[in-house]
């Protein structure tokens, strides 16, 4: 059984050069726990997948209906409107709420000639490709679903299959406008994943590593200096390209091209309805909250704020105290990426699709290239001179 990151005996300046077997801390607590022998060791992991699953479930419920919530009034403030106020009370906080219920009433429609089949299910396979994505999400250092050394690896090796979801709902909708929209998608994703993926080698290669927890902990430090963004000079441009490719991966504006309502009525998403139609939002909003706490984790420290660091000078590490603080600093950190993609969307114009394709092969593919040669070159520099 592999002990918590926060609770291990290593040197900090060895954690990323540990391997681990993997783990789960609800099976670790289970475990500890103690079922009865007579219980199969298959049956005690079962129920531990159906809790962390069950755990994701309630977390992306939470985070669709606070960002919807959230971006009307972000969208309400910055055109001098107030957004909503009434339903619920306090700033209108039961609207997003009153939505859902709505959308689960709505009659379910599929249009005639549409291929049922892949219709119906096109919406479910968006959604678990988010949710396997965010199996790599930790809690805290103690808490987490599944805790791997390629942890980065398998989020973006999953968070990509959204797109067969978004192809498959735009094929089987047998509608033109959901086709383009689907092959927009296609085509930008393809564009953009070359520059994310190359991008974040530049803080890979700072770190050593591609664990998210093993990234964390690597920096910490009380004003943040030992964060990966001020550890080498290419840092800085690679989160840029980084946040440019994600906006792009999540179909956030400017580049928000295959759900162009202006142009295809709503892209691939023209002909859904009730709660198949919410579950490709829930998709983008859990994907941009994902999107946020990956550049959280490898660049902006993590789990890493003068609070861990004044708890961990104290001597108190390890415990559900400290693993709430860490909890809550990582998600202050993600909806301030959340709150700046909802920002750009209201302040920047739609980009063309082919200005969409120019930048993301001519230009961010080359420069985050460039910034993969400057974070290679400034490390091994460092490490010849200290």
């Amino acid at each position: 059984m592999t002990p918590p990151l926060a609770l291990t005996a290593l040197p900090q300046e060895q954690v990323a050069t540990t391997p681990n077997p993997g783990g789960n801390a609800l099976l670790d607590l289970v475990n500890k726990i103690g079922p009865p022998e007579w219980i199969p060791d298959w049956i005690v992991a079962l129920h531990a997948v159906g809790a962390g699953v069950g755990i994701l479930i309630g977390i992306v419920s939470l985070i669709a209906m606070y960002s919807v919530w959230m971006e009307r009034k972000v969208s309400g403030h910055m055109q001098c409107r107030l957004g909503p106020m009434y339903a619920g009370g306090w700033h209108g906080w039961a609207q997003t709420i009153a939505d859902g219920v709505k959308l689960l009433m709505k009659e379910d429609m599929i249009p005639t000639g549409a291929d049922r089949v892949l219709f119906i299910i096109a919406p479910g396979i968006v959604l678990a490709s988010i949710f396997g994505a965010l199996v790599a999400f930790p809690i805290s250092y103690d808490f987490y679903f599944a805790r791997m050394d390629l942890g980065i690896f398998m989020i973006l090796a999953l968070g990509s299959t959204t797109t067969i979801g978004v192809i498959m709902a735009g094929w089987a909708s047998n509608s033109k406008w959901s086709l383009y929209g689907a092959m927009r998608e296609a085509a930008q994703v393809i564009a953009y994943e070359i520059p994310l993926g190359l991008a974040l080698m530049a803080p890979l290669i700072t770190l050593g590593t591609f664990s998210l927890l093993d990234a964390s902990a690597l920096q910490s430090d009380w004003f943040g200096m030992k964060w990966a963004i001020f550890t080498n000079p290419a840092n800085l441009p690679a989160f840029v390209i980084f946040w440019i490719a994600a906006l792009a991966e999540t179909k956030r504006a400017p580049f928000d091209l295959p759900e162009a309502e202006s142009e295809l009525v709503a892209g691939f998403l023209t002909e859904y309805s009730g709660i198949r139609w919410s579950f490709f939002f829930m998709e983008e909003y859990a994907a941009m909250f994902l999107m946020s706490v990956i550049a959280a984790m490898f660049w902006f420290g993590g789990f890493e704020s003068p609070a861990t660091w004044a708890l961990r000078s104290a001597g108190v590490e390890g415990g559900i105290f400290f693993g709430a603080v860490c909890f809550v600093t990582l998600v202050i950190k993600a909806f301030a990426g959340v709150f700046l993609m909802m920002w750009l969307r209201w302040t920047l114009p739609r980009v063309r699709i082919d200005q969409v394709m120019t930048m993301g092969y001519k230009y961010l593919t080359p420069l985050a290239l460039l910034c993969v040669l400057i974070a290679a070159v400034s490390e091994a520099v460092k490490s010849l001179l200290f």
